[in-house]
């Protein structure tokens, strides 16, 4: 159960912020918001091919990849927020969809190295 919530809180993330990259793009800001692009997507990429792991180790492995991209995101999401890019509501909003979805990644794979 916890996983399909993960694999929808993660979808819904990554909309807001190809929608919000597609804005930033409008405003030929393409650098910084080609790297959230491309972390902010990853996160829920992996999650969804965790689904597919060849064996426990493997499903660890992909949700640790998404843990460090969710990671990666909230820096690129500190970044724009500091710079400018993104005003304080919409980036309060964004960070706080990151760090939830940090702490289901980090509980997750918690439980499942426990059931190794």
């Amino acid at each position: 159960m916890k996983e399909s919530i993960i694999r929808t809180k993660s979808f819904d993330f990554a909309v807001e912020t190809i929608l919000l990259c597609k804005n930033l793009i409008n405003q030929k800001e393409f650098i910084l918001s080609k790297q959230l692009l491309r972390s902010s997507t990853s996160i829920g990429a992996n999650i969804r091919e965790s689904r597919n792991a060849e064996s426990k180790k493997d499903f660890i492995h992909k949700l640790s990849i998404s843990l460090k991209e969710c990671d990666e995101t909230i820096y690129w999401l500190e970044l724009m927020h500091q710079t400018q890019y993104i005003g304080t509501d919409q980036f309060n909003s964004l960070n706080s969809q990151a760090l939830e979805l940090l702490r289901m990644l980090k509980s997750s794979i918690i439980t499942m190295k426990k059931n190794l």
